[in-house]
């Protein structure tokens, strides 16, 4: 009955991912999916276990999804592996792919015995990172590897709707965010908004809540709306300070730091750490933090485009440079600042964002912060501008937000 649910569910294509994690078939380490809710894990392990069937039509599937009522009784490792040894078929290869791990207790003493037997080919899905820097790591260190799922990147939104790269449709994406479901609920805002706000209520009750043990619900909600309104701010003990003043209440910074981890666990919102640009240091202090979805946070803090577009633009080009397997760090340059430092596999690019070069002042502070950079990596001053762009100016490229988001870099 499992299999057949599987097999009627109709979803679109995330080549982004799956052709990560294809070179890892068949092979003996466990292939970790992680990610907020609903971004889409469960429907990438729908397009793998297609693939293999397409590739190997003997192929044994078994998916292990906890919402689903056959499936209820599995409550812990013993379970588990009990249930798998079951259902295994000797002179096939066997591949298992389980939704939500964290959701059975102990999972991880199962995998190791799957793993050690060579009994399958092994996928999990898991929606809280204290499952890797934990359960994970203690028992299965270098036996399993983490591919990251993200919402939509914006040319991934435009693909599927159907849209063209315009900035009427970038303004929806800004708006309206790349939660995949939203092929299904549509595009009309108070829909897709009723849709995300239920989303994030479940996110911020079930992931956050329960797993971080936060007893302040309140409080959590107003940190969540301060850190959807400082998007791309500094996030200082002095910030922190005057906000508690401001709000009349009595709770050390060291107790909000301590509740943004679990909001981070969630992987509903990301911390970026700032990093020396000529050199190896990471600061401990001052990061910066962004959303999984803007759709998510414009549900409950309201989309006003004046006044946030700034904190869209940037909170955008995070999540595509994430969504791209770039690691991300703020640059720090002496007194000067760089949005996004970008690395992967050996290779680097900078990146300011800013709304309109309207005056002699910001195109000065952001081409001259750029300017201040001795290597020859590429960098980019990304704005909304739609004319006069300085295509190459001392080397820096001024691009438009839609170009940026929608080109591979």
């Amino acid at each position: 009955m499992i299999d057949d649910i599987r097999k009627a569910k109709s979803y679109i294509n995330r080549p982004v991912y799956t052709k990560r994690i294809q070179p890892f078939i068949g092979k003996e380490i466990i292939k970790v999916l992680t990610g907020q809710r609903r971004v889409g894990k469960s429907y990438i392990l729908f397009q793998l276990m297609d693939q293999i069937e397409k590739e190997n039509s003997q192929s044994n599937i078994i998916y292990i999804n906890k919402e689903f009522k056959p499936h209820s009784f599995i409550k812990n490792d013993v379970d588990l592996y009990e249930y798998v040894q079951s259902v295994l078929v000797k002179n096939k290869e066997n591949y298992l792919f389980i939704d939500e791990i964290q959701e059975i207790e102990h999972f991880e003493l199962a995998l190791r015995s799957l793993l050690l037997e060579n009994s399958c080919d092994i996928f999990c899905t898991g929606s809280n990172a204290k499952m890797l820097s934990g359960e994970l790591s203690s028992y299965l260190a270098g036996r399993y590897i983490e591919f990251p799922i993200h919402s939509l990147a914006y040319k991934e939104f435009l693909g599927f709707f159907d849209l063209d790269n315009n900035n009427e449709n970038l303004y929806k994406y800004l708006n309206l965010g790349g939660m995949p479901y939203l092929k299904v609920i549509g595009l009309d805002e108070n829909a897709v908004y009723e849709y995300l706000r239920n989303v994030y209520s479940t996110i911020l009750l079930k992931d956050v809540v329960a797993r971080g043990n936060i007893r302040n619900v309140s409080f959590l909600e107003n940190l969540v709306e301060y850190l959807a309104d400082n998007v791309g701010n500094i996030f200082s003990a002095t910030n922190i300070s005057k906000y508690l003043k401001s709000q009349k209440i009595s709770m050390t910074t060291q107790s909000v730091l301590n509740y943004l981890k679990p909001l981070i666990n969630a992987y509903f919102i990301h911390k970026v750490s700032r990093s020396e640009i000529n050199g190896l240091k990471i600061f401990e202090v001052g990061e910066k933090y962004y959303f999984e979805d803007l759709g998510l946070r414009n549900s409950f803090i309201g989309f006003d485009l004046r006044k946030d577009i700034n904190k869209l633009m940037e909170n955008a080009v995070f999540l595509y440079l994430i969504s791209n397997n770039f690691n991300v760090t703020v640059g720090k340059l002496g007194a000067n600042e760089i949005d996004f430092v970008a690395e992967k596999d050996g290779r680097k690019l900078y990146a300011q964002v800013s709304y309109l070069l309207t005056d002699e002042i910001t195109i000065n502070r952001e081409f001259g912060n750029l300017m201040k950079i001795e290597d020859n990596y590429p960098k980019y001053v990304i704005t909304m501008d739609e004319v006069n762009l300085f295509k190459n100016y001392k080397g820096i490229n001024q691009i438009h937000l839609r170009d940026f988001l929608y080109n591979e870099i």
